[in-house]
């Protein structure tokens, strides 16, 4: 009998493996990028044959675009289309407009994207923070950019990811980044604080009030009905 502590329910302690790694992918825009990813992840059996469609219906209805120092993008799908946990990392040939997070009709030129793959968020949360630490750090971007092929880009963000400090404490430590925009605090806040949420849920209009979700208008009056 093992007689190694146990986590807790609450320890976050598994890390997310770099499940397709693409350096300089060549494409036209963002729909063009999920399919390439989504192509990829069916023929390596890491996904379920409906999330194509999901991940796309996803990032139509809620944009995951961030203004990171190096604009950036972290589309995802629901945890019932995923079959192994892992994480996807592109860097793009030029830069693909991606819808921004939480502001209708605005764009980002996303250089990077970084697409988790998650069954239990709470499972992942460490490996969670540590990629949206390292979205926020220019020079480390700048690096994964730089690479020149799959594999140089693979080793490379392995040793980024290891080091990359967790979002929470960048905000704590004074970063040279100023909090960033608010869409990106909320990106971020979600990824890291919300367990029960995959990358930036919380960010969905639904997730706020749940009569949006159903497309009720939310009541910002509580005693308008009075």
């Amino acid at each position: 009998m093992s007689t190694e502590p146990r986590p807790s329910a609450d320890e976050p302690r598994a890390p997310l493996a770099l499940t397709v790694v693409l350096a300089h992918l060549d494409v036209s825009d963002a729909e063009d990028v999920l399919r390439s990813l989504a192509g990829r992840l069916l023929d390596a059996g890491a996904v379920t044959v409906d999330f194509p469609e999901a991940l796309q219906a996803r990032e139509r209805t809620y944009p995951t675009g961030l203004p990171t120092p190096i604009p950036t993008a972290i589309p995802h799908a629901d945890p019932q289309h995923v079959v192994v946990p892992g994480l996807v990392l592109a860097t793009l040939a030029r830069p693909v407009p991606f819808g921004e997070m939480g502001a209708k009709g605005s764009t980002v030129q996303t250089r990077l994207v970084a697409m988790p793959l998650l069954t239990d968020a709470r499972e992942h949360l460490a490996a969670l923070q540590r990629l949206m630490g390292l979205l926020r750090d220019e020079a480390a971007v700048a690096e994964l950019l730089q690479a020149e092929g799959d594999d140089e880009l693979r080793e490379l963000a392995a040793v980024l990811l290891a080091e990359a400090l967790p979002a929470p404490e960048r905000d704590g430590a004074g970063s040279s980044d100023p909090g960033g925009s608010g869409t990106e605090r909320a990106a971020t806040d979600t990824a890291t604080s919300d367990p029960d949420v995959v990358g930036c849920g919380a960010a969905d209009p639904g997730a706020a009030d749940p009569g949006a979700a159903d497309g009720e208008e939310p009541d910002d009056d509580p005693g308008a009905e009075a």
